[in-house]
């Protein structure tokens, strides 16, 4: 698995399930956000982490099978380009290679004291998230 990829386990909970005996359609959010925080927070070094947040600007979800209290779900996400302060990840929810949903995502870098949106640092895209300095998917200066 490269850096630009990273994957989690997910627990459902009874808070999960709905009315109709599923997993709501907004955990499914929940979940995604979890695992791009979790990429994050494993790839970037600790001073980046602490001195910059995300916040979600879109997403975009297929929702292809529902999620029961007792499966085993995985959250799989791979950033495919950071575009100055922005971070657009795809992320799939799988139960046992069986696709449950897939999301797109938008993600806006910012600055934890200043709570403007931060560009990504060059180094950090190379470094820490395998974006090579020739791949055309780091647009950041």
């Amino acid at each position: 698995m490269s850096a630009n990829a990273h994957a989690i386990p997910i627990h459902i909970t009874p808070d999960d399930i709905d009315f109709m005996g599923h997993v709501n359609n907004a955990r499914y959010l929940n979940w995604v956000q979890d695992v791009v925080l979790s990429h994050w927070r494993k790839v970037a070094p600790p001073e980046t982490v602490a001195a910059h947040a995300w916040v979600a600007l879109k997403h975009e979800i297929t929702y292809r099978r529902p999620a029961f209290l007792k499966d085993d779900v995985v959250a799989s996400t791979v950033l495919e380009k950071i575009a100055g302060a922005r971070a657009f990840y795809n992320t799939v929810i799988d139960r046992g290679g069986e696709v449950l949903a897939e999301v797109q995502s938008m993600w806006c870098c910012i600055d934890t004291n200043t709570l403007r949106p931060a560009r990504i640092d060059r180094n950090v895209a190379e470094k820490y998230f395998g974006l090579p300095r020739q791949q055309k998917t780091y647009t950041g200066e």
